[in-house]
């Protein structure tokens, strides 16, 4: 069985047939062997690398679906007195080409504890905790569907 087609959350109906459970680096994918939570194995065939979000579906040749499932991971919550030094501090992660999901009030990244010391020293108040992961996309990656 063959996915060829994400279908992007809330763009489809179906019950799924199954659901996949993938942390953010292995929701970035164009081709590769998955199995799916019970133990459904098909393949995903896409026409070029395409992140996939929590709530997606993946359209098998059959017309099923199988859901995305974002898997929560370890991170850094990174938080600033304010608006301008968080803004400074995810320069400083872009400037590091750090994988950095930007929320109104923090920022998040995989835990690392080389930058976390960097954050530190500049100033940045910094957590670890577990959650989904979904930095932002490239410049040139079509899809810009920032979804918090």
């Amino acid at each position: 069985m063959i996915a060829h087609t994400v279908l992007a959350k809330g763009h489809w109906r179906d019950q799924p047939r199954d659901t996949i459970t993938l942390d953010e680096e292995d929701r970035h994918r164009r081709r590769l062997r998955m199995i799916s939570d019970s133990g459904f194995e098909f393949l995903l065939s896409l026409e070029k690398a395409t992140r996939l979000h929590h709530g997606d579906g993946l359209l098998l040749e059959s017309g099923d679906v199988v859901e995305v499932i974002a898997k929560p991971e370890p991170l850094l919550k990174v938080q600033a007195r304010d608006g301008l030094a968080l803004l400074e501090l995810a320069w400083h992660l872009g400037n590091r080409h750090q994988p950095t999901e930007i929320r109104e009030d923090h920022l998040l990244i995989r835990r690392d504890r080389v930058i976390a010391a960097m954050l530190a020293g500049l100033g940045a108040t910094i957590t670890e905790v577990e959650a989904i992961f979904s930095p932002l996309n490239g410049a040139y990656d079509s899809r810009h569907d920032h979804q918090h």
